[in-house]
């Protein structure tokens, strides 16, 4: 049987879903519910923790879908904006001066103007720039220069640009991009409502190697993981340390999205109540089951993300279970 989803099978009930614990000195103080999903790009779902078909909405770990428009376009290659510049258009990068930099190059070299990003000024901020998605709205601006689109028009969701990554997205989740459900993101940029099973979905794509835009994207996140997030942050410490093994990206929300190079497979995490220290907890939970990182990279992680003070640490509960 073939789901309207696009997702081979019929899930089986009663997984029961992760469970992220606050300890302070070992006491439980504070829980977090979490749904998690592994699945092929041939959208099966391997394994699970929870609902595969939890609604959620994709937030930022969707930037590497909407910034394939930006490389099928011509306008990646116009900009020569390299590998870094590939990275900033997948970005929910710290906002520093480097991050801001590479941000106006992507305009720099669409001879765009700073004024052209729709993306708010950060509270303390001088520039649009500093916004953590600028990148992405840089590229957006870039794509619609080089495709000859409206640029003040940019965000709307009937934008051809907008248009164009929906039909994207559709195409790799094999479905009617008609049955897709976009919402706008904090950032001002359209986002899409997705079962947690779709979202592993697209990271299976984006690790596999099988669609050029996408295989070159997730190399450029590799190669600067630091622009993809900043120091300190879950994403760019994890792909530095995975060697190429695994792109991260993460959502508001409680969303982190992951993808194992070079197998075709991907993780969806949502984290109920959307804190970010659970989903970072089950990422790292996650990893270990699936064995796509060394116990050592693993320990160094758990030191930074697990371990949140002198008297907090994180605990997960329960494990992905095969479907």
């Amino acid at each position: 049987m073939t789901l309207s989803s696009g997702f081979s099978g019929s899930p089986r009930p009663g997984v029961p879903s992760l469970e992220v614990r606050l300890l302070r000195n070992g006491i439980p103080e504070s829980h977090h519910r979490v749904h998690a999903v592994v699945c092929d790009q041939r959208g099966r779902v391997l394994m699970r923790a929870g609902d595969p078909q939890q609604l959620s909405f994709i937030r930022s770990a969707l930037k590497p879908f909407q910034a394939t428009t930006f490389v099928a376009s011509g306008a990646a290659d116009r900009t020569a904006c390299g590998e870094r510049g590939l990275a900033i258009a997948c970005a929910s990068h710290a906002g520093t001066a480097a991050h801001a930099r590479e941000a106006f190059r992507l305009l720099w070299g669409a001879d765009l103007d700073v004024g052209r990003l729709q993306c708010p000024v950060p509270h303390g901020a001088t520039s649009a720039l500093e916004h953590n998605c600028s990148g992405k709205h840089a590229a957006f601006l870039a794509t619609c220069r080089q495709m000859h689109w409206p640029l003040e028009s940019y965000l709307q969701t009937d934008h051809p640009l907008q248009v164009e990554v929906v039909k994207r997205v559709a195409e790799l989740l094999g479905i009617p991009a008609a049955e897709l459900v976009v919402a706008r993101d904090d950032c001002g940029a359209p986002t899409l409502q997705l079962q947690l099973a779709q979202m592993a979905l697209l990271f299976a794509h984006l690790g596999a190697g099988e669609h050029p835009d996408l295989e070159r994207l997730s190399r450029s996140m590799l190669a600067h993981p630091e622009l993809v997030a900043g120091e300190g942050r879950f994403d760019t410490a994890l792909m530095r340390l995975a060697h190429g093994q695994v792109v991260s990206k993460g959502g508001a929300e409680g969303i982190q999205c992951l993808s194992r190079v070079g197998e075709g497979m991907g993780v969806g995490i949502k984290v109920e109540d959307g804190a970010s220290r659970a989903k970072h907890a089950v990422a790292l939970h996650v990893l270990e089951q699936l064995g796509w990182l060394t116990p050592a990279t693993l320990e160094e992680l758990g030191q930074n993300f697990l371990q949140l003070g002198p008297q907090l640490q994180l605990e997960v509960r329960g494990e992905l279970r095969f479907d």
